[in-house]
């Protein structure tokens, strides 16, 4: 619940600024083109501020798609891969961040080695940037060998092994067994939230008219009304049990009550 609120927060207060700034920007907007109009483009208009609230409002509602979009997967729920998905990611929540922290710092060595090594010979380790989208590609097996074996016989294919034998096989399989042991624990811990999705399908349904009940239906509904007419004396009998010792308990008390007061008066 906790998540559901801040995912609220971002969108109330995302729609609230982006209303605010489209309210200022329409004056604005409507200022300048009355100036505009009253001097015939003759005079000079600074826009710098207007174009940066458009960008800033443009981004509040990004924000609010974003987080809209989020929200989405809340009434959607009851899908049951859904839910094992989301079961999932937060049963893994904890290795996730252990193994992020650790394939950072894999990834940031490899990044400074490409680099350092390959920033005079290839054009894709000419920059930091570069350098981590082209590992990020051979990560996703798409690359070309060769550059790294223009660049240094012995070096460039030495290094890229050593990548693909750490990142590629050892991380990514970490990450993918972390991920498989989670869905195992969601799938086996899994809700049947499907038969409540079908039971407010169907209950939809019969309210709008759009589906009529078969006959076993018809019985369940005939039989639970009829039930809920009928009073089983067996089930009132606790009922009954206690409003008996209320009775009798009432009565001890008045006793003693009387009792009292005759002590009091001396007879």
């Amino acid at each position: 619940y906790e998540f559901w609120s801040i995912i609220q927060i971002g969108i109330i207060s995302c729609s609230i600024t982006s209303i605010i700034i489209y309210i200022w920007r329409f004056k604005e907007y409507n200022r300048l083109s009355s100036l505009f109009q009253q001097t015939n483009g003759y005079t000079y208009i600074n826009l710098e501020m207007v174009v940066y609230v458009d960008d800033v409002l443009t981004s509040l509602l990004g924000f609010c798609c974003f987080f809209g979009t989020i929200k989405f997967i809340k009434f959607i729920r009851f899908n049951k891969s859904l839910r094992i998905f989301v079961e999932t990611l937060k049963y893994v929540t904890k290795e996730l961040i252990s193994f992020s922290f650790m394939f950072s710092i894999v990834f940031m060595a490899f990044l400074s080695l490409f680099y350092l090594l390959f920033t005079s010979s290839i054009q894709s380790c000419s920059s930091l940037l570069s350098t981590a989208q082209m590992l990020f590609e051979i990560t996703l097996m798409s690359f070309d060998a060769t550059d790294f074996t223009g660049a240094d016989p012995f070096l460039g294919p030495f290094c890229f092994s050593i990548f693909i034998i750490i990142v590629v096989f050892i991380c990514l399989s970490m990450f993918i067994s972390i991920l498989n042991d989670g869905f195992h624990h969601a799938e086996q811990n899994s809700i049947e939230d499907q038969q409540i999705l079908s039971y407010m399908l169907k209950k939809f349904l019969n309210w709008t008219h759009l589906r009529r009940p078969n006959v076993e239906e018809i019985y369940e509904i005939q039989d639970s009304r009829m039930r809920s007419h009928y009073v089983d004396p067996i089930e009132n009998f606790p009922n009954i049990i206690d409003q008996f010792l209320e009775a009798i308990d009432r009565i001890y008390v008045d006793q003693k009550k009387e009792l009292l007061k005759l002590k009091r008066a001396g007879v």
